[in-house]
C-alpha cells in the first residue's frame, strides 16, 4: 500500500483516498448491473481517483472486468480505436501470451506486436496497426462484447478524458457510430468522464447530440470539508507532525476544497516541517506562495493567448463580480467594451474552460488557485 502522506497530479487510492462513500456505492451498483455512467464535474475534483478506486474494489470479482483507458492522446478516430482495442485486450487477458491469443481470435487480419520494457515490472506496450483498410469501426467497437460473451463475464469500459471525442475530425459522425453500436450491447457497459466540464456537457446534455441520455448522469461535487480536515490532521500525525483542525480548515478554504489542490497545498506545508513540529499560519502562507509559484508557468500559458478584453473579464470575476457585466459601471471599471461584447467574452472563456456558469447564470473561475493567482497579480 502507498503510504505517502499527500499525493497530487495523479490518481490516489487506499491510504490517500477519502470520502466518496455514496458515489462509490452508486458507481459499484452501476458497474455491477451494467448501467452506463457519465461523470461530470470540474477539474481537480477526483473523478479518475474515484473510478480507479471502484475498479480496484471490483478487481477481485470473478464475473466482472473493469477496463480503464485514457483518451487524452487520441487525435483521430482510428487512434481511439487502436487505444480502445489495446486496453480491452490487455486488461481482459491474464498475461501477454493470452493477450496474443485474444488479438488473433477476436481481431483477425492483425499481426500484433508486443514491446516489453527493459525495466522490471513496467509491463508491455502494444502495437495493433488497426486502420480503415484492416478493420471496420463495428469490429473494434464490438470487441469487448465478443470477449465478454466468450468468457461469460461482464465488462465495464471506463474512458477518461472522453471530451476528446468532441475534438476529433468529423466528431458528430464518430459519436453517432459509437452510440449506435454501444447501445445494443448486453454484456458491456461504459463509464465516460473527462476534465473539461463544458465539452462533456455539450456531448451528453444537448438533446440533439448522439450521447444524450446515454446513461446515469452523476455530477461529482467536492469532498466534504470535514472529511478533508480529518484526513489532513491524521496524515500529519502519522508522520509525527501536527496541524490544528482550524488551520487544516483554512487550508481547505484557500483552495475551495478542490481535491488535487488540497493534496498539493497540504504537501507543501507538510514538507516545511521537521519531525515533531506544528504547522503555523505563517508557514501556511509560505506554502500558498509555493503553490502559486508551482502553477505559475501553467497559468501564464493559459492567459498568454487571451485578448485584453478577455483578461479584463477574468479580472472582474476574480474581484467578485459574477453577473450584471453589461451594466455601464462594471463595463467601464474593467474596460469590457460594449454590451454586445460581453456575450462574446463569456462564450469564449467558457469554451476555454476558464470560467463556468453556476446557479442562475452566475459566472465563476473554474480553478480556485488560478483565481488566487489573478488576485495576487492585481494587487
Amino acid at each position: 500500500m502507498d503510504k505517502r502522506s499527500f499525493i497530487f497530479g495523479t490518481a490516489v487510492s487506499d491510504y490517500n483516498f477519502i470520502g466518496r462513500e455514496k458515489e462509490t456505492q452508486r458507481l459499484m451498483a452501476n458497474f455491477t448491473e451494467g448501467i452506463n455512467t457519465i461523470l461530470i464535474s470540474p477539474r481537480r475534483i477526483g473523478k479518475t481517483s474515484l473510478v480507479k478506486h471502484v475498479k480496484n474494489l471490483l478487481d477481485s470479482e470473478q464475473d466482472i472486468i473493469v477496463v480503464y483507458l485514457d483518451m487524452f492522446a487520441c487525435k483521430t478516430e482510428y487512434e481511439f480505436y487502436n487505444a480502445l482495442s489495446a486496453a480491452v485486450l490487455k486488461q481482459t487477458a491474464s498475461h501477454a501470451e493470452k493477450w496474443m491469443e485474444y488479438a488473433k481470435e477476436f481481431l483477425v487480419r492483425l499481426t500484433p506486436k508486443l514491446t516489453f520494457s527493459p525495466e522490471a515490472n513496467t509491463g508491455f506496450s502494444l502495437s495493433l496497426g488497426i486502420t480503415p483498410k484492416t478493420h471496420t469501426p463495428d469490429e473494434v467497437l464490438n470487441l469487448a462484447e465478443e470477449i465478454a460473451r466468450k468468457r461469460n463475464k461482464r465488462i465495464v469500459i471506463c474512458i477518461d478524458e472522453f471530451q476528446q471525442l468532441g475534438e476529433l475530425p468529423d466528431s458528430l459522425t464518430v459519436q453517432k457510430r459509437l452510440r449506435s453500436t454501444w447501445q445494443h450491447q448486453q454484456l458491456t457497459s461504459y463509464c465516460l468522464f473527462g476534465s473539461k466540464q463544458h465539452l462533456m456537457s455539450n456531448i451528453f446534455q444537448l438533446r440533439n447530440m448522439p450521447f444524450y441520455q446515454f446513461g446515469d448522469m452523476i455530477y461529482l461535487g467536492k469532498i466534504d470539508k470535514e472529511d478533508w480536515v480529518d484526513y489532513i490532521v491524521s496524515h500529519f500525525k502519522d508522520r509525527n507532525k501536527n496541524i490544528t483542525r482550524d488551520l487544516a480548515e483554512r487550508l481547505c478554504n484557500i483552495v475551495d476544497s478542490y481535491s488535487s489542490y488540497v493534496q498539493q497545498l497540504a504537501w507543501l506545508l507538510f514538507s516545511r516541517l521537521n519531525e515533531g513540529m506544528s504547522a503555523t499560519e505563517a508557514q501556511l502562507d509560505l506554502a500558498v506562495n509555493d503553490l502559486l509559484d508551482a502553477n505559475e508557468a501553467l497559468f501564464m500559458q493559459q492567459v498568454e493567448p487571451l485578448s485584453a478584453y478577455q483578461m479584463n473579464f477574468l479580472r472582474a470575476i476574480a474581484m467578485g463580480h459574477h453577473h450584471r457585466f453589461g451594466e455601464k459601471e462594471i463595463r467601464e471599471e474593467f474596460n469590457l467594451g460594449s454590451p454586445a461584447n460581453i456575450t462574446r467574452l463569456k462564450n469564449a472563456l467558457i469554451k476555454k474552460d476558464l470560467i463556468e456558469t453556476q446557479g442562475r447564470g452566475l459566472l465563476y473561475l473554474t480553478d480556485p488557485v488560478f483565481r488566487l493567482w489573478l488576485q495576487r497579480r492585481m494587487m
